[in-house]
């Protein structure tokens, strides 16, 4: 995914970790030097659907305009969830 607005400096990073990590989902979520949040998401089908709705509202200090959501075929995905450095 890869999520445009205010989502830098807004704790949208440590949002997506905590909400990912209590849908139990794997991956991972970093901010990238366009000002965008980018994420990848797996696990159960249904939890990825809730975390892509949740992604949409962002938490309370963001301000989410678009959430582009692309197929992560063959993405390498860690175990459990992790916050990684900017790209």
């Amino acid at each position: 995914m890869r999520i445009t607005g205010r989502v830098q400096g807004v704790g949208y990073r440590d949002w997506t970790q905590a909400v990912a990590r209590q849908l139990g989902l794997s991956g991972w979520v970093r901010n990238r030097c366009d000002g965008t949040v980018e994420a990848v998401f797996a696990g159960d089908a249904a939890m990825v659907d809730r975390m892509v709705a949740a992604c949409r509202r962002g938490p309370s200090l963001a301000r989410v305009e678009t959430v582009e959501v692309l197929p992560a075929d063959g993405a390498d995905v860690p175990e459990g969830f992790r916050r990684l450095p900017t790209v």
